[in-house]
């Protein structure tokens, strides 16, 4: 969610890349809840930290705890940032309560990048 929500808000002021410490692929409620704001994540593939170890970044940015700890140093990066949001893949509860975890970890996420797009030149 965090990818789509950059391209969407700065996508032409920022290369986007994003990888997970364990992808585990395309979750079917991030896609839905993405489509609710206008922005289509279905194409968007989850790929591992490994391909991008070797690559330089301005800046790295982690959304989750255990993303933080295990996330690989990437040597060319200017800045790294973190961003602590519940994992909303692990919410349980019926189909509606699924759902609003996850339209509230997208808004979370969509306001902490907001803020990033403001306050970065």
């Amino acid at each position: 969610m965090a990818e789509g929500l950059l391209r969407h808000l700065a996508g032409d002021h920022f290369e986007v890349l994003s990888a997970g410490t364990r992808p585990a692929g395309l979750n079917p409620g991030a896609i839905e809840v993405m489509q609710e704001i206008g922005i289509d994540i279905s194409t968007h593939r989850s790929r591992h930290v490994g391909e991008f170890v070797a690559q330089a970044f301005d800046w790295v940015i982690t959304v989750c705890d255990s993303a933080r700890e295990t996330c690989p140093l990437f040597p060319g990066a200017a800045a790294r940032l973190h961003w602590s949001f519940e994992d909303p893949a692990a919410a349980t509860g019926s189909v509606q309560q699924r759902r609003a975890v996850f339209r509230r970890v997208r808004d979370e996420i969509a306001g902490c990048v907001r803020r990033f797009v403001d306050q970065t030149p």
